[in-house]
């Protein structure tokens, strides 16, 4: 079930401009493996420096814009989503803050623009960074730093096919070196999606149909409280912080299903969940002797989870489908580096590990479906441990950059308490990165560059259950995903106001999604991820520049594959273009407007549909000294965003159409007494692990 609600929600991506990612890696591969499709560029002052975009905030007129997520979704190569951030053509991407990492959404919705100073996009980030990160996002502040107490709240009411809303209210005190914060956040959303499946294959030499109808209505609330503190004396700092997230969430489902030309039954599915995450984090930070800074960070992570599915059909013979599952997960983690400089350059190495464990308790109540749909206890456990070391350097007009990255993993699997040898295994990696640069001027610039990447599949998708999804339909993971092996070589350029921005990818071992028949008693169609090898090209143009109070940028590209799954070719390109707008109006007005589209094309085993045209629009205004700002934003204006996809793999032909409620309006309240920005130096110790649980 939960899976099927995955699947559901991440189609959303065929509409190329809708890409997103976070800090938590959905379970379908779809979000994860969109290596190389979106673009969205909006950004007045951008340079290119080596691989790395350096966009100025400060000065420009996205400093009044609002917070940072506003920021950002106008800056080249980023998209921003209902708080989620991508980087085109890169899964698994970080977030740092003056040195630290992002670990919650919050943080960007409660950081002003106008503290901003400035944002460096990595598109090769070096050894340091773990191998599974495609990206890293860089924001610096602006030091601002008033003593006493500081208070920020934001409201935000959104109207869609339903209400929801959302209130972040973050309260800081700060006296000599030590630094004090709490912050506290609630959100209630009510999402729905409509929808109609249709599978087709060849049973016995003649042509069978499977489908369903879909009317999905989940309601969640959720809340984040973190608490800390922060000690900043001359090069010396440390602190530490508490985060507590419970969720509770109701799903519900009125739809149909049918097989061949039997009349459609009616089913109802609900489902409820209750999850509590808990999140403690450390940090020491120095420098000393004018010239080495050492750092160190320890996490520890805890959550659980509790589903309850119902599955019945009203006006049929079939007996209602009842299945629960109770899902544990921990982490332990630290990383100490040290930097300082040699041969000229700037010299870092350090040492990383981590202790990951997942346990899932899926229970199938009903006797008949239990009989290939069987219960199970999984637990998986992973002891990882890595070096690491890098070094940049300047000579002249040239920029070199190289590193080195060896990993030691050790991975069990067991199921109902017996170890599975077939997956079990020992790994030894190296990853080596390079990236050579060249400035022609303040206004030219060329770069190459050259990384090897790990990208370990999510713990959701090893899982070895499978989830009722209707009489003939199952979805589960696969435990036997091998971890993908990716070799990334970029070529980007700068002159004057074009970038271009290319890749060529060759993904061994990546994972996609197929349907599939799958032996049982019934008929029973199977979808679950497998591995597979991808090859892909992407491209991307981009011109921006900012006239007076205007600032227009236009993006046009395209990304193309080859794939064979199942006999079938999966090679159609998908062209994709954005032109947005931001302009700065008379007392105080800020506008953008923002158009985008793309054709149909294939992302991995998914033939996504056309959506040639989507506008979003936003106005805000600061009031009261630019303590009080008022946003009114409206999203897919014209309702013209195409979530439909289909597949054809292993001779089973699906067709999904389906609507999301995507189409709104938000007003958003923020208020703001002495705002501040805190100077937490914490980092995720193993922030890709983090992003699998």
């Amino acid at each position: 079930m939960n899976i099927r609600l995955t699947v559901a929600a991440v189609m959303a991506v065929c509409y190329m401009p809708q890409i997103v990612a976070s800090d938590e890696v959905p379970a379908d591969s779809l979000t994860r493996q969109l290596q190389e499709v979106v673009v969205t560029a909006k950004q007045p002052v951008t340079r290119l420096e080596g691989t790395t975009l350096v966009s100025t905030i400060a000065g420009s007129n996205l400093a009044d814009l609002g917070n940072a997520l506003d920021v950002l979704a106008q800056l080249p190569l980023i998209k921003v989503q209902d708080n989620e951030v991508s980087v085109t053509g890169k899964s698994d991407i970080s977030i740092y803050i003056d040195g630290r990492p992002m670990r919650d959404r919050e943080e960007l919705a409660l950081l002003q623009s106008s503290n901003l100073a400035k944002v460096e996009l990595l598109m090769a980030p070096g050894a340091m960074y773990e191998s599974t990160i495609g990206a890293v996002i860089k924001i610096t502040t602006r030091r601002r730093f008033v003593h006493g107490l500081s208070v920020t709240d934001q409201f935000k009411l959104q109207r869609r096919r339903k209400w929801s809303a959302v209130d972040f209210l973050s309260v800081d005190y700060r006296t000599g070196a030590w630094n004090f914060f709490a912050e506290g956040s609630f959100n209630h959303d009510s999402p729905v999606i409509n929808g109609r499946t249709v599978n087709r294959l060849i049973v016995d030499d003649r042509p069978v149909e499977i489908g369903s109808s879909q009317h999905n209505r989940r309601m969640v609330n959720n809340a984040v409280v973190r608490a800390g503190f922060n000690y900043s004396a001359d090069e010396r700092s440390f602190g530490a912080y508490y985060r507590f997230a419970p969720e509770h969430g109701r799903f519900t489902n009125s739809g149909t299903e049918w097989f061949g030309s039997e009349p459609a039954m009616l089913r109802d599915i609900y489902s409820g969940v209750s999850a509590r995450t808990h999140l403690a984090a450390v940090y020491y930070d120095n420098r000393f002797a004018d010239r080495y800074h050492l750092h160190f960070d320890g996490d520890f992570r805890t959550s659980t989870s509790d589903t309850y599915v119902d599955t019945s059909y009203p006006d049929g013979d079939h007996a209602a489908v009842n299945s629960t599952e109770h899902k544990r997960s921990d982490l332990a983690a630290a990383k100490l580096y040290m930097e300082f400089p040699l041969a000229a350059g700037n010299f870092n190495a350090g040492v990383q590990g981590s202790w990951t464990r997942t346990q899932l308790d899926y229970r199938m109540l009903n006797d008949e479906v239990g009989a290939y749909i069987p219960s199970s206890l999984t637990e998986s456990r992973q002891t990882s441990g890595a070096l690491f070391a890098s070094w940049q350097q300047m000579f002249g007009r040239f920029s070199i950059s190289a590193g080195l990255r060896y990993e030691y993993v050790d991975y069990s699997f067991t199921v109902n308490g017996v170890r599975d040898a077939d997956v079990s295994r020992r790994d030894n990696l190296l990853t080596p990165d390079i990236s050579l640069g060249y400035s022609f001027g303040d206004r030219a610039s060329l770069s190459l560059s050259y990384k090897m990447v790990t990208v370990r599949p999510p713990y959701s998708q090893l899982t070895g259950s499978l989830s009722y999804v209707g009489i003939h339909e199952i979805e589960g993971g696969n435990t036997a995903l091998r971890d993908e092996r990716m070799h990334n070589l970029q070529l980007s350029g700068m002159w004057g106001d074009f970038m271009l921005h290319t890749g060529l990818c060759r993904s061994l071992d990546t994972y996609a999604f197929v349907k599939q028949r799958y032996e049982a008693s019934t008929l029973q169609l199977l979808m679950h991820p497998v591995n597979i090898d991808v090859s892909s090209l992407s491209a991307y143009l981009i011109w921006s520049r900012t006239i007076r109070r205007w600032t227009p940028e236009i993006t046009a590209g395209v990304y193309a594959q080859r794939l064979s799954v199942g006999g079938g070719s999966c090679n159609r390109p998908i062209w994709s273009y954005d032109f947005s707008n931001t302009l700065a109006l008379p007392k105080g007005f800020m506008l953008t407007a923002n158009i985008s589209g793309s054709s149909s094309g294939y992302m991995h085993t998914n033939r996504c549909r056309a959506s040639w045209f989507s506008m979003d629009m936003s106005v805000s205004k600061h009031l009261f000294n630019k303590a009080l700002q008022l946003t009114l934003s409206a999203v897919d204006l014209f309702n013209t965003v195409n979530y439909d996809w289909s597949m054809l793999t292993y001779g089973v032909s699906v067709d999904k159409r389906q609507r999301y409620d995507r189409r709104g309006v938000t007003l958003g309240v923020t208020y703001r007494f002495q705002p501040r920005q805190r100077r937490y130096k914490g980092e995720a110790a193993a922030q890709s692990e983090l992003n699998r649980l």
